[in-house]
């Protein structure tokens, strides 16, 4: 399994930023995938990686602790789960985030492989961040 991790501090209200985060839909909007639907606690997301559009099938987890965590239920991975969790901190809270997966053998190759996946992943949570900056900030 390989693990992509994002951490940042942000000057904002603890509170907030958790409710950001679990507003599902538009946090992982926020991560500029083409495409999120939201029915409960499955969500299904659509990205352009390269030449692949990826399609994955989550279902977002309870998890003690973490504020927000979702497995793959479907998609290109063997395996994949991202965990969010906050930290209050004097001059507000530090957001970290991290995504362990593992590939399906059968679709490592010239157009997907780990490093594409960790470059996409780490795009895609870093805007994650900015959502909850403009928001909570």
């Amino acid at each position: 399994m390989r693990t992509v991790t994002v951490t940042r501090e942000l000057d904002a209200d603890p509170d907030c930023v958790r409710a950001a985060m679990l507003d599902v839909g538009e946090f992982m909007r926020a991560g500029g995938f083409d495409d999120v639907t939201v029915d409960g606690d499955v969500v299904t997301i659509a990205n352009s990686v390269g030449l692949v559009t990826i399609e994955l099938v989550l279902e977002v987890v309870d998890d003690p602790d973490a504020v927000l965590t979702y497995e793959q239920r479907d998609g290109v991975f063997e395996e994949m789960v991202t965990r969010y969790d906050i930290a209050a901190t004097d001059g507000g809270v530090t957001v970290s985030a991290a995504t362990e997966f593992a590939l399906q053998a059968r679709l490592v190759g010239p157009l997907l492989d780990a490093t594409v996946i960790d470059r996409q992943r780490r795009v895609e949570l870093n805007a994650q961040f900015d959502y909850l900056a403009a928001r909570c900030e």
